[in-house]
């Protein structure tokens, strides 16, 4: 294979969950890069798939990126995957493409598994027009984010750890209003999977009774007149002030 750079994404949940073109792919490359090699080792060796594998993760893309596309203009061709779905969406993968790009490196990505996209067609809310937020910040800009999004009209996605998940239902709950239609997604593709829909009451009630497992997306849904909440003077820099503190 000539030099290029594959970005493959991998299933979120059932392993089968894979396309013919990518196990191909992942087969023919001279070396793949993973997120984490012991999760990724599980994939590779279910598909009975032998290559040399190399850590391309948040903590070290800075300063591999360089040196794998090194390796691709050199003629390797070579395999981006990450833990789960697609590289560069909430994973690495931005940084290395951007490399390689202004190298005049051949870049492509295949489709396949992303989380939000099964999580948004089976939420039940408007999928024609949406909003794709990721995971929210942790502390520092977190509600001058959510502020912003008060009257977003389209549907949004977000990403959640199950650890945070009830803190940020009851932080929707106070921007968005008890009201707004959401719907949680976890453990997409798994044996254990849930979609819980609802308004934010009903569903921030529902967790609090059950404890949160898994990965989460969380589909809300946008602002029209009845739904939306009016922010009180002063409300924002509060609790931008709270969230500094803790």
């Amino acid at each position: 294979m000539a030099g290029k750079l594959y970005l493959i994404p991998t299933p979120v949940g059932n392993l089968e969950d894979i396309t013919l073109r990518a196990l191909r792919l992942l087969r023919e490359v001279d070396f793949i890069l993973a997120e984490d090699t012991r999760t990724s080792n599980i994939l590779l060796k279910h598909y009975d798939i032998h290559k040399p594998l190399k850590s391309h993760h948040k903590f070290n893309e800075h300063g591999t990126s360089k040196s794998v596309a090194d390796s691709i203009n050199a003629g390797h061709s070579v395999a981006l995957i990450s833990d789960a779905g697609t590289p560069g969406i909430s994973d690495p993968g931005f940084m290395l493409v951007r490399e390689c790009l202004q190298r005049g490196v051949e870049v492509e990505c295949l489709p396949g598994p992303t989380a939000f996209v099964p999580a948004l067609i089976n939420s039940g809310l408007p999928c024609d027009r949406f909003v794709f937020e990721g995971f929210l910040p942790q502390k520092k800009g977190r509600q001058t984010r959510l502020a912003s999004l008060r009257d977003e009209q389209r549907t949004m996605v977000f990403y959640e750890s199950p650890y945070r998940l009830v803190k940020t239902l009851e932080q929707f709950t106070e921007i968005f209003g008890p009201d707004r239609p959401v719907c949680v997604c976890r453990e997409i593709s798994k044996i254990h999977e849930e979609s819980v829909r609802g308004t934010l009451t009903e569903v921030l009630s529902h967790f609090r009774e059950r404890e949160p497992k898994g990965e989460i997306v969380i589909v809300l849904g946008g602002t029209s007149g009845k739904n939306r909440k009016e922010p009180q003077k002063g409300d924002r820099e509060e609790r931008e002030e709270r969230e500094e503190k803790k």
